[in-house]
């Protein structure tokens, strides 16, 4: 597989949009290549999922060896380029990346956000959701630069917000969405490919290559 599909999946923890993908490259729904995935938690169950799918590069980095973020982050980019990744997938990584680290991959690292972006950016978004009083709610995958949620819109679903809907029962309905349009829309990525104009993602109609 060319290097134009591969990809650097960074996770923290319990793995379940990283299992997604490797399930939908396993059975020849997602094109893409990952080479390497990078956890911040010796305990993720994102690492297990990695080894069992035979990911190449399975990588434990631990926060607490290195100075301060930008160093962490840099040890963590010479990881992915050391592996010829172009995509950097963000599958519950719960760090934020460094202004430098962003810089260093631009238009190049994808995120899932469990709402509708620009509304309820941030760590709390499901429950800052139901705190509105919002009818409806759902996911976005977006590329990442340096306003937190900020990015360009590559995707996005909705689903119902119930009355009676806890964070629990509205973030399982969420997830359904997240699983489903992940990996569609990183096969999306990598078969068409896209253009931004100012803040908009124009995908292109044909596949590039």
């Amino acid at each position: 597989m060319n290097s134009s599909r591969a990809v650097a999946v960074m996770a923290s923890g319990r793995g379940s949009n990283l299992k997604v993908i490797l399930d939908a490259v396993a059975n020849g729904d997602c094109p893409v290549d990952v080479r390497l995935v990078i956890s911040d938690r010796a305990d993720a169950q994102a690492l297990d999922i990695a080894r069992a799918a035979g990911v190449p590069e399975v990588a434990y980095l631990n926060p607490k060896d290195f100075e301060d973020r930008a160093r962490f982050d840099a040890a963590c980019a010479d990881l992915i380029d050391r592996h010829g990744c172009q995509w950097i997938v963000l599958a519950g990584y719960m760090r934020i990346l460094s202004a430098f680290f962003v810089r260093r991959f631009p238009g190049r690292i994808i995120n899932i956000h469990p709402a509708i972006l620009p509304a309820f950016p941030g760590a709390h978004a499901v429950e800052d959701a139901l705190a509105y009083g919002v009818k409806v709610s759902g996911c976005t995958v977006h590329l990442v630069d340096e306003v937190l949620d900020g990015g360009p819109i590559l995707a996005q679903a909705v689903v119902p917000v119930q009355d009676d809907d806890t964070r629990d029962s509205l973030h399982a309905r969420i997830q359904v969405e997240e699983h489903r349009i992940y990996p569609a829309t990183l096969r999306r990525m990598v078969e068409c490919g896209f253009s931004i104009v100012g803040r908009t993602v124009v995908w292109q109609q044909q596949p590039t290559d």
